[in-house]
């Protein structure tokens, strides 16, 4: 049997030493930074600075400026030239890839909901939701998302391949068929991640995939997930996951802690290895508590509810592996 590759990481926190520390102490090893800019020489400081406390910095999160999302003409062209140095600058520092999300209409919410302990969930319920009110995209057809996402990936991914540097997208948050105007492409999920997959063909055109925004546009997310996760893992398409787990599915969810959701994360994580998935499993977003405040300074995720993820997710790489060996 193949050896057990995958392992924790971390996205959107900084290389300074209280947040590696933090992370050492948690047991990461491998990181998605946030950085200071993208000039070659910055990449590089920063990933001398994790490596210096034994994590590898692999990858750096870098989204399409609005010109390319919204398809404004000409800027969109002056904005795709420079992500292509971008990619080109990851690639020389030597970094594995870019997480980004390709949004038309960002993330959305309702208020959130009381959870347990005193935290709040970041939650989502349709019928309390302003669908009506449009967006600055205005309506868009999933057919002009998926046009619009084509001729950036047309144009970057060649880029990509020149310089090894894996592009793995994020799903839109969350998916729904209509959301202010906005025909979602990620809906419904499966049909939307293979037509999305299949825009460009290559090894470096791939996903960051979130396992919690998958499950809150499915009907039985309990049930659905596991095979969509078997399939791209098998199509090595997943380049990241956001482990993560919800409570609902399809316009009504909480985004709760990894233990008391629907999703099973113990089959999440078998699943992942059984298609022998080698990268980073990690936290995306967190309960929230008024107690559990970072640092001044520092990123929102030197906390207690990260660290609380760390260990879960360290726990359950170790559980697959056990069963494995």
């Amino acid at each position: 049997m193949n050896e057990v590759k995958m392992h924790v990481g971390v996205q959107g926190i900084g290389t300074s030493k209280i947040e590696l520390e933090f992370l050492r102490r948690h047991g990461v090893t491998h990181m998605d930074a946030t950085v200071d800019d993208i000039n070659v020489e910055t990449l590089i400081r920063h990933k001398e600075e994790a490596a210096a406390q034994g994590i590898s910095l692999e990858m750096i999160h870098y989204d399409p400026a609005k010109s390319i999302t919204l398809a404004r003409d000409p800027q969109r062209n002056e904005d795709i030239d420079r992500y292509c140095k971008v990619i080109e600058n990851v690639g020389t520092a030597g970094l594995r890839g870019i997480n980004y999300n390709f949004c038309v209409l960002g993330h959305q919410r309702t208020p959130s909901t009381p959870g347990r302990g005193g935290s709040n969930y970041s939650t989502f319920d349709l019928s309390r939701y302003d669908n009506n009110t449009l967006s600055e995209a205005g309506i868009v057809t999933r057919d002009e998302c998926f046009d619009r996402a084509g001729y950036f990936l047309e144009q970057i991914i060649p880029v990509a391949e020149s310089y090894k540097v894996q592009m793995a997208s994020h799903l839109d948050d969350p998916p729904a068929p209509v959301l202010r105007g906005v025909e979602r492409w990620n809906w419904p999920v499966f049909d939307g991640l293979k037509r999305f997959s299949e825009l460009v063909d290559s090894p470096f055109h791939g996903f960051n995939f979130c396992c919690g925004v998958a499950s809150e546009g499915l009907e039985n997310p309990a049930q659905e997930l596991y095979k969509i996760i078997e399939y791209f893992g098998e199509q090595k398409k997943i380049f990241n996951i956001h482990y993560r787990n919800i409570r609902g599915g399809l316009h009504n969810f909480q985004e709760v802690w990894p233990d008391e959701g629907d999703l099973d994360m113990h089959k999440i994580a078998r699943t992942l290895r059984d298609v022998d998935y080698p990268y980073m499993l990690m936290p995306d977003h967190a309960p929230e508590h008024p107690d559990d405040q970072a640092p001044q300074g520092v990123s929102g995720r030197v906390k207690q509810a990260w660290a609380f993820q760390f260990g879960y997710i360290i726990a359950m790489i170790e559980a697959v592996k056990k069963e494995r060996f």
